[in-house]
C-alpha cells in the first residue's frame, strides 16, 4: 500500500466508502425523479428538490464541517456523518411522501457534507509525508465507481424493483465507512483543541453559500445574489474580529490553493454538463434508448473515474500546469463532442474530455491538499468541495439546458465530485427538455431535433475550460515570480 500504516489503510477505506455513498445518492436519482414524483403523488414544482435539497444543504454546509473535523476530530465527524447519512437513508427509503423525502434528503446532505472533508482531512493526516497525493487519489478513483454505475443503477432498479431500492443500499455501505473509520487513527488540529467553533462564521458562511447556490440556479432573481454578497461581507468581518474563526482568511492568500480550487471549479462545471448532454443528446439527438444511452457512457464516466488515481501521482508544483494542461484537453475535446456528427464520434470525443476532466477534478482536491497545513486539513477541504459543489451548477446553465425545457418538463440535476475524484460534486436543478426523438447536428455544434427544438450544447463549457487553461498558468508564473524575489 505504497507505505500506509494499517491505520492509514482503514482511513484510505473509510473515505473511499464514504465518498462512494456520497457520489451514489448524488447520481442515481438524477435519471427516476419522474418516477419517484408519480409515486409519491408530488407536485412537478417540488420534486427537483429531491435533488437539489441534497446538494445544497452538501455545498453549503461543507466548510462549517470541515472546521469541526479539525476542532472536534476527523474520525468522530466522518463517523458521525455517515451515521446520519445512512439513518436519512432508511427514511429516504420508507418515505410516505414527498415532503418527507425531501427533509430526508436534506439531512443526507449534511451527513454528506460531514464525510467527505473529515474523510479527506483524515486520510491526509493519517499518511506519511509524500503519501497523501497517491493515497487521496486511489480512495476518489474508488468512489468514483458510484459515478460509473450510479444513473445506470437508479434507472435499472427503479424500473425492475423500486427507486426505493437505492437507498436500501446505501445503509450498509454508510455502516462498512463508520466500521472502517472507526479503526483509523483519530486526528486533529492540536492548536484549536480548546477552541470553540466560530458560530457567527458558521452562520454567515453557510447563509452565504446557500444564497449564491439559488443565486447561479436562478440567475435572474438578483435578490438572492444581494444576499451573498451582503451575508458574504458580514462572514469576512466575523472572521478578522473571530479570535478562532471558521476559515483563515489567509488560505485565499494562499496562490496556489486558490488557482486550483477555481480551476476545479471550473473542471467540475464542464463535467456536470458533459454528463448532462452526451445522455441526452444519444436520447433525443439520435434516437436512442435510455438503456442504450446508459451503457454507451459508462466508457466516458469510466474514463472519469480514473482521473483521481491519476492525479495522485502529481507532484505538487507541477499541480498548476498540468490543471492547465487538462483543462485546455478537455475543452478541445468538449468542443469536438459539440462539432462532430455520429453517435460512435461523439462518445470518443466525450471520452478524451472526461478523462482529462477527471484528473483536473482529482487534482482539485490532493492538489489543494498539499499545499496547505495538514492541521487545518479539514478547513481547506471543506472549502474546496464547498466551491466545487455551489458553483457545479453554472455548467449546467452553460449548456442553454433552460432553453430547451417546456411545458411539463421535469427537474433534474448532475454533480460531479469527480467528486469521486473531484469528490463531488453537483449541479442543482437543471431542465430536461422535452424535444423531439430524432435529430441532427446543427453547423452552431448544437443538436437539432425532428421536432426543431435544440439540444444543449457543449459550446460555452468548452470555452469556460479553454480560459481556465489560459488562466492558471499565468497565476502559477506570477506565484514563482514572487517567490524568486
Amino acid at each position: 500500500m505504497n507505505g500506509l500504516s494499517p491505520q492509514g489503510r482503514w482511513a484510505q477505506a473509510a473515505l473511499a466508502v464514504g465518498a462512494f455513498c456520497v457520489q451514489l445518492d448524488s447520481f442515481a436519482l438524477n435519471p427516476v425523479l419522474p418516477v419517484v414524483r408519480a409515486d409519491l403523488h408530488g407536485s412537478p414544482a417540488a420534486a427537483p428538490w429531491v435533488v437539489s435539497g441534497y446538494l445544497l444543504a452538501a455545498g453549503a454546509l461543507m466548510p462549517v464541517a470541515g472546521r469541526l473535523a479539525d476542532l472536534c476530530g476527523r474520525r468522530r465527524m466522518l463517523a458521525v456523518g455517515a451515521v446520519l447519512f445512512g439513518v436519512s437513508a432508511a427514511l429516504c427509503a420508507v418515505a410516505p411522501s414527498l415532503p418527507f423525502l425531501v427533509a430526508a434528503r436534506v439531512a443526507q446532505g449534511a451527513g454528506g457534507a460531514l464525510i467527505m472533508p473529515a474523510g479527506l482531512a483524515l486520510l491526509t493526516n493519517a499518511c506519511p509525508p509524500g503519501h497523501g497525493r497517491r493515497a487521496t487519489g486511489r480512495a476518489l478513483g474508488l468512489a468514483g465507481l458510484a459515478t460509473v454505475c450510479g444513473p445506470f443503477l437508479g434507472g435499472v432498479l427503479a424500473r425492475s424493483a423500486s427507486w426505493r431500492v437505492v437507498f436500501w443500499m446505501t445503509v450498509p455501505l454508510a455502516a462498512a465507512a463508520v466500521w472502517c473509520a472507526r479503526r483509523a487513527a483519530e486526528s486533529r488540529d492540536p492548536a484549536a483543541a480548546e477552541l470553540p467553533l466560530d458560530v457567527a462564521g458558521a452562520v454567515t458562511a453557510t447563509g452565504a453559500l446557500v444564497c449564491l447556490a439559488r443565486w447561479l440556479d436562478h440567475v435572474t432573481i438578483w435578490a438572492w445574489a444581494a444576499g451573498a454578497l451582503l451575508l458574504g461581507a458580514l462572514f469576512a468581518r466575523a472572521e478578522r474580529r473571530a479570535p478562532a474563526p471558521l476559515v483563515d482568511l489567509a488560505l485565499f492568500r494562499n496562490l496556489p490553493y486558490v488557482t486550483l480550487t477555481a480551476a476545479g471549479a471550473v473542471a467540475n462545471a464542464a463535467t456536470v454538463a458533459l454528463l448532462y448532454v452526451v445522455p441526452l443528446t444519444l436520447q433525443q439527438g439520435y434516437g436512442w434508448t435510455v438503456l442504450e444511452a446508459g451503457v454507451a457512457f459508462l466508457v466516458p464516466a469510466a474514463a472519469l473515474a480514473v482521473g483521481g488515481p491519476v492525479a495522485g501521482r502529481v507532484r505538487p508544483g507541477a499541480a498548476v500546469p498540468v490543471m492547465a494542461a487538462c483543462l485546455a484537453g478537455a475543452g478541445g475535446a468538449l468542443w469536438a463532442a459539440g462539432a462532430v456528427t455520429g453517435a460512435a464520434a461523439l462518445l470518443a470525443a466525450s471520452t478524451g474530455a472526461a478523462a482529462a476532466l477527471g484528473v483536473a477534478g482529482g487534482l482539485a482536491l490532493t492538489g489543494t491538499q498539499a499545499v496547505v497545513r495538514r492541521e487545518r486539513a479539514g478547513e481547506a477541504s471543506g472549502v474546496t468541495k464547498s466551491v466545487l459543489t455551489v458553483t457545479a451548477g453554472l455548467g449546467l446553465a452553460l449548456t442553454g439546458a433552460g432553453a430547451t425545457s417546456g411545458p411539463g418538463t421535469t427537474g433534474s440535476s448532475a454533480n460531479s465530485a469527480n467528486s469521486w475524484s473531484s469528490g463531488s460534486s453537483g449541479s442543482l436543478v437543471g431542465a430536461v427538455g422535452s424535444v423531439g426523438s430524432v435529430g441532427v447536428l446543427g453547423l452552431d455544434g448544437s443538436v437539432r431535433t425532428a421536432g426543431g427544438g435544440v439540444l444543449p450544447s457543449l459550446a460555452l463549457p468548452a470555452v469556460g475550460c479553454l480560459a481556465g487553461a489560459v488562466l492558471a498558468p499565468v497565476v502559477a508564473l506570477l506565484v514563482g515570480a514572487v517567490r524568486r524575489r
